[in-house]
């Protein structure tokens, strides 16, 4: 279309421009020599023999009673000059004529041009011609080119675009096929990636990425529904058959550590399950209620809810650390962290908060058994429990440190394990809160 637009206003200036500037440059030629024969004639210095300039072939001068004054060389014979008669003296009038100068030369188009001039012989006029046939042969070329070249231009345009652009979008329409045949169900299918290195290419190699990580987010949920289940269905089957059994022999059953047991079980269940919306909350996106929290007061609050504890905490808390987050977020990551460290600690538990640079660091450190190298990223992963925690601790769902993790990623920190031993430290880090 707009090829089509740009020809079309090309073309049209070309007509409207082209004819009149080539006639314009012939006409101000002849013009110029008959001005110049006429000042000649005025001044009575007329020679018999006029010298014709490049490209003006004739030159005459006649009297008004047709004497011949003045002519170059070669008469005019078969062309008609006379009876073009300017109106008034000085002015110039010109036509088209189209005749020959001699019985023995073809026609030419010629462009004649007519000046009346007083003589000292008395009145005359100056004629000059000059043929056309250079500005004929050039129009034709341009016609030829806009009316014949011009619509093949546009369609050769047209066809080379067609089968350009159809050439190009082919490997879209196949990455537009492959994706409307890709279902949640069968996400192993990848688009087709051509091989010419532009921004399809990007496209089709993005594509891919994306499904990539569609297919490891379907595959993580998918396992952490199985995971969920299983570890929901475990303290649900030993609840309903520690119930069963008191309902089969209520007279046999102590129904005080029936109801304990069961307790255990709810408990179990209501933490599995607060875990669980949590860490959905926090796949979400959903930041909850922030503001500005002193870790070392959290820290210490932690400390005081666990004396008597079986393993006592020594804490080392600096006078303030502000981070702006939520606090029943960053409350439950202390507290997971402080679990998993009482479970496996044999004597002690380190506790420490300190500030440095624009960071807050949270270190807890204990002195059980520790963990393996290989393992120290498993055990942040969901419903993952290394044997050593299993044997110690069988209520455990494996969700502590992989929601501890999404809490700390979620106030734009990280959670770590560092070298240590006897045991294992865990290292959080997170962002000083300032005021702007």
């Amino acid at each position: 279309m707009i090829a089509a637009v740009v020809f079309t206003a090309s073309a049209a200036i070309t007509l409207a421009t082209v004819p009149e500037n080539l006639r314009g440059m012939v006409q101000a030629r002849v013009e110029l020599a008959v001005r110049r024969v006429a000042a000649e004639a005025r001044a009575g210095s007329l020679p018999r023999v006029l010298e014709t300039p490049s490209r003006v072939h004739i030159l005459q001068v006649v009297t008004t009673d047709g004497r011949m004054l003045a002519s170059s060389p070669g008469l005019a014979q078969g062309l008609r000059l006379t009876d073009l008669k300017p109106t008034w003296p000085d002015t110039i009038r010109f036509a088209e004529r189209t005749g020959s100068r001699s019985p023995d030369e073809p026609e030419t188009h010629y462009l004649v041009m007519a000046m009346s001039v007083l003589t000292p012989e008395g009145p005359a006029t100056v004629y000059g011609a000059s043929s056309l046939t250079d500005v004929d042969r050039a129009l034709r070329w341009i016609y030829v080119l806009v009316f014949i070249g011009t619509p093949l231009v546009l369609v050769s345009v047209a066809g080379i675009t067609w089968i350009t652009v159809g050439s190009a979008l082919r490997p879209v329409e196949r990455i537009r096929a492959e994706l409307a045949e890709i279902t949640g169900q069968d996400l192993t299918r990848r688009v087709p990636v051509p091989d010419t290195g532009d921004e399809i290419t990007d496209l089709a190699t993005t594509t891919n990425d994306t499904l990539d990580r569609l297919e490891r987010s379907a595959e993580t949920q998918r396992r952490f529904v199985a995971d969920a289940s299983h570890e929901l269905r475990s303290p649900i089957s030993a609840l309903r058959t520690q119930l069963e059994v008191a309902h089969a022999y209520p007279d046999d059953t102590d129904w005080r550590a029936t109801g304990e047991q069961a307790l255990i079980a709810a408990d179990r269940l209501a933490g599995i399950i607060d875990e669980l919306l949590m860490l959905a909350r926090l796949d979400a996106g959903a930041a909850g209620e922030r503001r500005v929290v002193d870790l070392a007061r959290v820290a210490m609050d932690q400390v005081r809810r666990r004396e008597g504890d079986r393993v006592p905490i020594i804490p080392d808390v600096c006078a303030a650390a502000p981070v702006h987050g939520s606090f029943i977020q960053l409350d439950r990551l202390l507290t997971n962290l402080l679990d998993n460290a009482t479970r496996h600690a044999a004597t002690r538990i380190d506790l420490e908060v300190a500030v440095e640079g624009d960071k807050v660091i949270v270190t807890v450190t204990d002195d059980g058994d520790g963990i393996p190298p290989q393992d120290r990223e498993r055990v942040f992963e969901r419903f993952t429990r290394l044997a050593p925690a299993r044997a110690k601790d069988k209520g455990g769902s494996g969700l502590g440190l992989a929601l501890s993790r999404d809490i700390a990623m979620a106030h734009s920190g990280t959670l770590t394990l560092a070298d240590h031993f006897p045991g294992a430290r865990f290292v959080v880090v997170l962002p000083l809160y300032g005021e702007p």
